[in-house]
């Protein structure tokens, strides 16, 4: 699976931004997809998902600020930001899992976006 996100960039504190991951196959085909993020020096964390069946799951640090979607029409899938803070700094990385073994997950990662925020 070939994953490309796109729209990072540098925003001020509580600005706008909207992440796009295009993918090479159907989003709705997969298990999950998501929104993960990784802070300088830190470990990757979830930052939302969707579930094959629609259900979505938000960090805690999400607040409602962030809203995930996937637009079957276009196979894109967007994570809408609002209230951004220098706290969400990091590089936002697509993925999608597509099946589980006994030893973890299958999944694919996109390149990765930037987000920077300036306070």
């Amino acid at each position: 699976v070939q994953l490309q996100a796109s729209g990072g960039g540098l925003v001020q504190a509580g600005g706008s931004l909207t992440l796009s991951c295009a993918s090479s196959d159907m989003f709705n085909t997969f298990r999950v997809v998501g929104w993960y993020r990784q802070k300088t020096k830190k470990e990757r964390e979830l930052v939302a998902e969707i579930i094959r069946n629609g259900g979505t799951n938000y960090a805690d640090f999400v607040e409602g600020r962030f809203a995930i979607s996937r637009d079957d029409a276009k196979n894109t899938l967007v994570l809408q930001m609002s209230d951004v803070q220098p706290a969400d700094t990091a590089v936002y990385y697509c993925n999608v899992e597509y099946g589980r073994t006994n030893v973890g997950k299958l999944q694919s990662w996109g390149q990765g976006t930037q987000l920077t925020v300036s306070s």
